[in-house]
């Protein structure tokens, strides 16, 4: 038996998002079906839809889902219908990196998240005229108003929470955060730099807000996001239009670079820059995920002062216990990520999509009234 339901599909790279009806299939034993309420529009999201990343096409993206629980699996126990959830990615729960409390490194992450478009039996959980759609992306596939999303994606909230502002935290939020507070662990009196005020960068700026560090530098070329980033706790800003990047690092620490730098643009040239900005034994932290086969140079002898250089998938966070740690942070305050949103109809995801890429909108969050 499926459901139906309508979903935002790309039928190609480069393609737009149209929005079509579609077949769920029923939830298996591990599985939980989501009426969603809330979705996020990460630059994920986009990659795939430009044909930039090796998700199968057609298919139904959408990585930040939240909404309320309709139905649960014959084995799953750690949410039941009415309660109101977060989406973010999945993980097999059962290898080393699981274990160990590092799912985003997960031996399967790849083919379950970002590649695959099925689960690991190779049935897909979305259908269109009894043709398979490329789906369970991240464990939810959920630019849909009904999502199959598998138990380990699933993290429940407080009902009273407001779920379009909380829906960012399944994959952007996390992200940003964890790279400060997971990685680089900033210490009294460090600096620490931010190349790029979106989503995941601004996210980054609050995170460091909240730690010892003495200087937090945002690097953009978008004024209005440098003045938000001030707003969210950044002491200096770079507007990398009109100013040199490594020159003002120079200058903002005294010529010693900085302790840390979160890189989440995607583009090689900033990463060549922040390694280079680092001080002695100064930790670069790669977010930003350009195309497949994307290669970077470095100075070899630039390195050998004891620079570190690490990339980071999903913040490197535990879902179950890292995010309603930031939900409540969300609800108290401390992580104003309302500043960062701009809500669209479903209907609307096109736009959203559009504004985005022009850089209007820094968080955009649909909403399936």
């Amino acid at each position: 038996m499926t459901i139906t339901t309508q979903a935002a599909v790309v039928e190609s790279g480069g393609a737009p998002f149209t929005l079509v009806d579609v077949e769920l299939d029923e939830p298996r034993a591990d599985e939980v079906l989501v009426r969603v309420t809330a979705a996020g529009l990460c630059h994920t999201d986009l990659g795939v839809a430009s044909g930039g990343l090796p998700f199968p096409l057609p298919g139904v993206l959408g990585h930040e889902g939240a909404g309320v629980v309709v139905r649960v699996g014959s084995s799953v126990t750690s949410v039941a219908p009415g309660d109101h959830v977060l989406l973010s990615f999945t993980s097999c729960g059962g290898c080393g990196n699981c274990r160990g409390g590092h799912p985003a490194y997960c031996a399967t992450w790849l083919p379950d998240n970002l590649i695959g478009g099925v689960r690991r039996d190779g049935s897909a959980t979305i259908t269109r005229g009894g043709d398979p759609l490329g789906s369970h992306f991240f464990g939810q596939s959920s630019f849909a108003r009904m999502a199959v999303a598998d138990e380990r994606s699933v993290v429940k909230v407080d009902p009273t929470a407001p779920l379009e502002t909380l829906a960012p935290l399944g994959c952007g939020v996390q992200t940003g955060v964890g790279a400060v507070w997971n990685v680089l662990k900033p210490g009294p009196g460090s600096t620490v730099v931010v190349a790029g005020a979106g989503a995941v960068g601004l996210s980054a700026v609050m995170a460091a807000a909240l730690t010892p560090a003495h200087r937090i530098v945002a690097v953009d070329v978008v004024s209005h996001r440098l003045d938000l980033a001030r707003k969210l706790g950044a002491t200096h800003v770079i507007d990398a239009a009109r100013e040199d990047y490594p020159e003002r690092i120079a200058e903002i620490t005294g010529g010693s670079g900085c302790d840390g730098v979160i890189e989440t643009t995607g583009n090689v040239k900033v990463l060549r820059q922040a390694v280079d900005s680092l001080a002695a034994r100064g930790t670069a932290v790669v977010v930003g995920a350009p195309p497949f086969g994307t290669e970077v140079g470095l100075e070899v002898n630039g390195l050998l002062g004891g620079k570190h250089i690490v990339g980071i998938t999903l913040g490197d966070s535990e879902t179950q216990t890292f995010i309603p740690v930031l939900a409540a942070m969300v609800a108290d305050g401390r992580l104003p990520l309302a500043e960062l949103i701009t809500t669209y109809d479903f209907a609307d995801i096109q736009q959203a999509v559009e504004d985005v890429r022009s850089g209007a909108t820094i968080k955009p969050v649909l909403t399936f009234g």
